[in-house]
């Protein structure tokens, strides 16, 4: 096992990360931009760097300071969380060239999935089912359009690289898809540097399951359950759970043996997770998706229900030891869901939000976990990503981990940022939600009945007076 590791990422989950490497008695190394230097992963490891100035070009993705760092900590593997460079092959090879360890899949792993239609067909030769859709690489618009006229409306364009939704175009009408390929290949070409599209059949009302895989380097691959992640706005998930209510043991156990196989497929190591599209209506006719090479924002609800801890697997599958357990011994147990807190303003069509954190109050226990990157007295910026916590609630059944989790965002307390936990707590009581009639629609179309009127008044009055404290008395 590895004495010392740094960890290429910042809030919540650098310190979910770190949390993991105390337990094992790692020594744990932080990195931090200018505009981190207070903030809480830094505070909680055992030594950390500063890497650059706030701009994440020049720090959290800056290749050479992240190496620089791990060189002068004596790190000896890299964990680089999700986002920033995670789903980087070109940075995990750089680890292997600095004699470093990527805690993630190989650079080669990397690539092929994060290519779509490199890892469709590569899936679909491994005996994956796939969305119907379009074949090949580099296609013109006009063969684009005709592959779209074969498949028939409606249909999805698809950058072939990056993910998040962005670039994304649904088309029901075909005399509009000639627009709408120009609009998907400007942002695709402005968000990954690559316009290249597919286009793929359109699932009406599909409900979005993941299924979490572990591989080592013995050639060892498992499945550890699926998690519904239906509940989105704008492609970006907001509600996870674990396990999913539309699936019966039998179509789980046939979803998971295709992660599997998509895993051995791309010579897979470590954490990763193989994304299916399932008709709502029809779950046994699910279709791969894409394969998310890194650890996921959502991994807790996983953790819960199987009792496993996902960060301590990827390490000692980093360090070259096996997963030491086998498909027979994964076991699901109990209900899991988890809700992504953001600093935005659901009331101002979700504008990011910021702000000092005045005072804070988040919720654990025995059915209550909170992995989070905030502390009392530190700003919140619009520099990086909004997502602040998450609070992931645990019950012997769907109903009681539903009903933990919206008492648990309203013991949420972020004073000072405004933040969508009250948008969450709608959503939770929904009737769809509650029954677990969802697909990944149902939150664009049942928006406006979730949004608050406006924040309370006593809020501000609270914010007001905690302000005036701060002033008269500093810290």
């Amino acid at each position: 096992m590895f004495s010392t590791v740094l960890v290429a990422n910042r809030g919540e989950i650098a310190v979910r990360v770190i949390r993991t490497l105390r337990e094992l008695g790692i020594r744990s190394v932080a990195v931090f931009s200018d505009a981190d230097a207070d903030a809480r992963h830094v505070r909680e490891a055992d030594t950390a760097v500063r890497i650059g100035p706030a701009a994440a070009a020049e720090s959290y993705l800056s290749v050479e300071r992240l190496l620089d760092a791990a060189r002068r900590t004596g790190a000896e593997a890299v964990h680089p969380g999700y986002g920033f460079l995670a789903e980087n092959a070109a940075f995990a090879e750089a680890c292997a060239g600095a004699g470093l360890a990527f805690i993630g899949p190989p650079a080669s792993a990397i690539s092929l999935m994060g290519d779509k239609i490199r890892a469709k067909e590569t899936v679909r030769a491994a005996g994956v089912p796939v969305v119907p859709g379009s074949s090949g690489s580099g296609l013109t618009d006009a063969e684009l359009a005709s592959a779209a006229e074969k498949i028939g409306m409606p249909v999805l364009l698809k950058p072939s690289a990056g993910g998040g939704g962005k670039g994304m175009r649904l088309v029901r009408d075909g005399a509009l898809l000639a627009d709408e390929i120009a609009a998907a290949r400007r942002e695709a070409r402005s968000s990954f540097g690559d316009d290249t599209l597919l286009v793929e059949r359109w699932v009406d009302r599909p409900r979005h399951i993941e299924i979490q895989v572990m591989a080592d380097a013995h050639g060892n691959v498992v499945h550890l359950g699926e998690r519904e992640c239906s509940l989105q706005r704008r492609h970006q998930k907001v509600i996870e759970e674990a396990p999913s209510v539309l699936l019966t043991p039998e179509i789980r156990a046939a979803m998971g043996a295709a992660a599997v196989e998509a895993a051995r497929a791309c010579g897979y190591v470590g954490a990763g997770t193989v994304e299916f599209i399932v008709p709502g209506g029809d779950p046994s006719s699910y279709y791969f998706m894409e394969m998310n090479t890194r650890l996921q924002v959502e991994h807790p609800v996983t953790e819960l229900i199987t009792g496993l801890d996902l960060v301590e697997l990827q390490l000692r599958v980093a360090a070259g030891g096996g997963l030491g357990l086998t498909q027979d011994d994964v076991t699901l147990t109990g209900h899991a869901i988890e809700a992504r807190v953001c600093a935005e303003d659901p009331a101002r069509g979700f504008l990011p939000s910021g702000g000092t954190v005045l005072a804070l109050s988040e919720p654990s226990g025995r059915t209550v976990r909170t992995d989070s990157g905030l502390t009392a007295g530190v700003a919140v910026g619009s520099t990086y990503d909004p997502m602040l916590s998450k609070v992931i609630a645990y019950g012997p059944d769907r109903d009681a981990a539903l009903r933990v989790l919206r008492g648990a965002l309203a013991d949420t307390v972020i004073l000072g940022v405004q933040t969508n936990a009250g948008f969450l707590r709608r959503l939770l009581a929904h009737p769809d939600v509650v029954s677990g009639n969802m697909d990944t629609g149902l939150v664009e179309r049942d928006l406006g009945s979730m949004l608050p009127e406006g924040v309370p008044p006593e809020v501000y009055a609270a914010a007001a007076l905690l302000a005036q404290e701060s002033a008269l008395h500093p810290a």
